[in-house]
Formats: structure tokens, C-alpha cells, sequence
């Protein structure tokens, strides 16, 4: 089944405006199948076939030649020495929309478009399925336990792969490989204990320096993995709020994953009954949400949202905060169904230390019900984002 992706609506409103097109984000997000149903009229070029990325690399000119308008090129990034040529063939064309470009390697894609494509280019970036996704064909199931557990890659709904299967090839395949081309990895067993000891501190705030230890590396080392996975689309990092209301803010950034399935499995999680138990529900459900609203800011391409979180040193915090052009919401993040009183401790405190004169307080919630109470708006975990 093929499903609407919503990025689809902010790629046909810009591709008369820019000659080139980039399609970014993690492996398996979907981005070819995307690209080859929106644009069934335009030929498919993948620079991971060896014989196409030899005839680019050799010749350049000649493939070029063959493949000069309405071409979608799949990981590109694999030929960095093809953008300065797409350069000059958009620029003597002016034609809009002449190329799409796709990529699962941020730093090299973008290395390449800022140092040759700059002005000519829009860029887009495609994450697994968000929830407005699954529900548009009814895969989003009401078990928010069961849906952090099976992620959000399209294959695993697609071809119904169980997710630990997925995962564990994820894993091996995609993620080391990638890793490997960004940097040297001499032992893969340290990094895997690396990115298993990120999945215990997601949500948390990030530590480099202990990170390092516990796993055994240096502390450069473990910055130049992190920057990987960054880079790879598996781990991202929420800033805190700028604005300094005391010297006792908090200054670190928050560790992150992309896809709860994936951080389910590197936690050894695989049924939902068990996780509902598990003190690291809490931490699983706000990086579910979290990670949720930034695929939605990107799918909308609402780039101009800015998001954070606020912790002081006393412990007084604020899971998300989100800038909009006029105001300030201000989200806090539970899984439990049930609403009490004391939830809204974090934003009440929030509101009256910040003094804004537009803030609105959010309470996502693991329930079902939508409700309007006099210290703010409670939403259910599903609609999020919206």
C-alpha cells in the first residue's frame, strides 16, 4: 500500500521554484518510493548500482549527458564529484525541477549541496511514518505501548517484518556501514556497546564525559560516534531554552532517538505488557512524543518552529517548549491515562517564572480523551503534532 506521505504537499509547491530537489533522511525512510510516485515521469538513477556510480565517477560528462533532465538520483552523495556538473547544467538550463536528489548521508549530502548547489537547491528531509501517517491508512494502533515497540519504518509495515527481525538487520546493515563511511570504527563491539549505552539515556540529559567512560572510549571518540549517528538520522539532540530567567538553568542538551522501535530493541524491549511495567516507560513515551512533533515539523516543512526543553538545577522542568511566530507552547509529556492535578506542576512553574504574555500550556497524555481545563489544554498522545 502506498501511503500519502505528507512531505509530498511542500515538495509539489517548491519544485517550480528551484531547479534541484533533495530528499534526505534516514535509510528505509521511504524516500525512493516517495520520489517514484510523485514523479512517475522522471527516470530513477541509483549511484549505489557499482556500474552507474563507475560510469558517473569515469565519465561524468558522458552520464551526464544520458541522464540530463527530470532524473532522480538516488544516494548521490556516493559521487560527490557530480555536483559541481548538475551546477553548471541547471544554470544553462534554468529549468525548475530539472533533478531530484535523494540521500542517507546528511554530512556528505550536505557537504556537497552547500559547497556547489547553494541558491539552486530546496531540501526536504523524509523520517519514518508520523502518526498522522499511520492513521491515514489505519496502521496507527491504539496501544501507544505496542506502536513505541514496532517504530515507524515503512517496512515493517510495508512487508509485515516483525520488528525485532527488522531491527537487528537495521542495525548491522545501515547503521554500522554508515557509520563506518563517516568515520574509522576499530572496534565495532565498543561502538555497539556505544549506541546501546545512548538508548539507556535517551530522554536524559546528555554527558558525554560519562558516556566515554562507562563505554570504555575517549572522550573525542565518543563525540565523533555520537556526530555520526547524528549525521545518520538515528539520534538527535533537543537544546534547553536560551533564555536565561537565573544562572541555575540548565545548559546541556537532551540525547534522543529518531524511531522508538529501534531504541526499544537496543533496550531489549519486545512486549508491550512488559514495558507498561518498566520504570523506562515514561522515558520511551516522551521520546516517542518528542521525536514525533520534530518529524511533523519537518514533513510540514514549518522550519520556522524552534523547539526546546527547560530544566533548571532544582529538577523544575519543561519537556518541550515550541516557538510559534506569535506565542509559546509550553508541553509536558506523561504517559499515564490518567489526569491528575499535580502534572501541570512543571508548566504552572514555567508560566509564572517566564511571564509571557502569550503562552499556552499543553499536557500530552498516554489517554484517549481531549479536554479544555482552566490551566491549559490536555491532548491525546495520537494527535500530537497535528
Amino acid at each position: 500500500m502506498i501511503v500519502n506521505r505528507v512531505i509530498s504537499n511542500s515538495i509539489r509547491k517548491i519544485i517550480s521554484k528551484y531547479p534541484i530537489i533533495a530528499v534526505t533522511g534516514p535509510r528505509q525512510s521511504g524516500k525512493t518510493t516517495l520520489l517514484k510516485s510523485m514523479f512517475p515521469d522522471y527516470e530513477y538513477v541509483s549511484l549505489e548500482n557499482p556500474d552507474m556510480r563507475s560510469f558517473a565517477e569515469t565519465d561524468p560528462n558522458g552520464f551526464l549527458k544520458k541522464y540530463n533532465e527530470k532524473i532522480i538520483f538516488d544516494e548521490i552523495q556516493r559521487v560527490p564529484s557530480l555536483f559541481s556538473y548538475l551546477q553548471t547544467i541547471v544554470d544553462e538550463s534554468g529549468m525548475m525541477g530539472q533533478f531530484f536528489l535523494s540521500g542517507s548521508q546528511n554530512f556528505h549530502l550536505m557537504n556537497s549541496i552547500t559547497q556547489s548547489l547553494a541558491g539552486r537547491v530546496a531540501i526536504f528531509k523524509l523520517f519514518p511514518f508520523d502518526f498522522q501517517e499511520l492513521k491515514s491508512v489505519d496502521w496507527l494502533q491504539e496501544n501507544y505501548a505496542e506502536v513505541m515497540i514496532k517504530g515507524f519504518y515503512p517496512a515493517i509495515y510495508d512487508r509485515d517484518i516483525e520488528p525485532n527481525i527488522f531491527y537487528s538487520n537495521y542495525l548491522q546493515t545501515y547503521i554500522q556501514r554508515d557509520v563506518s563511511e563517516l568515520i574509522a570504527i576499530k572496534d565495532m563491539h565498543s561502538f555497539n556497546r556505544f549506541i546501546a549505552l545512548c538508548a539507556t539515556r535517551a530522554g536524559q540529559l546528555l554527558n558525554l564525559n560519562a558516556l566515554a567512560n562507562e563505554c570504555g572510549i575517549s572522550q573525542p571518540t565518543a563525540k565523533a560516534w555520537l556526530s555520526a549517528l547524528e549525521s545518520s538520522y538515528i539520534v538527535f539532540l533537543l537544546n534547553p531554552f536560551h533564555k536565561n530567567f537565573s544562572k541555575r538553568i540548565i545548559k546541556s542538551p537532551k540525547l534522543y532517538f529518531y524511531d522508538t522501535g529501534l531504541l526499544a530493541y537496543l533496550l531489549k524491549i519486545n512486549d508491550s505488557n512488559d514495558l507498561l511495567n518498566q520504570s523506562v516507560k515514561g522515558a520511551l513515551f516522551e521520546n516517542m512524543m518528542v521525536s514525533e512533533y520534530i518529524k511533523r515539523i519537518y514533513h510540514k516543512n514549518v522550519l520556522q518552529s524552534e523547539v526546546w526543553f527547560w530544566r533548571d538545577t532544582n529538577g523544575n522542568e519543561v519537556d518541550l517548549l515550541i516557538q510559534k511566530s506569535k506565542s509559546l507552547e509550553v508541553v509536558e509529556i506523561k504517559a499515564t491515562e490518567t489526569i491528575m492535578p499535580d502534572l501541570f506542576k512543571g508548566l504552572n512553574y514555567f508560566e509564572n517564572l517566564a511571564e509571557y504574555d502569550n503562552l499556552s500550556k499543553i499536557l500530552v497524555y498516554g489517554g484517549s480523551e481531549y479536554q479544555q481545563r482552566s490551566v491549559g489544554s490536555v491532548i491525546p498522545w495520537f494527535d500530537f503534532g497535528k
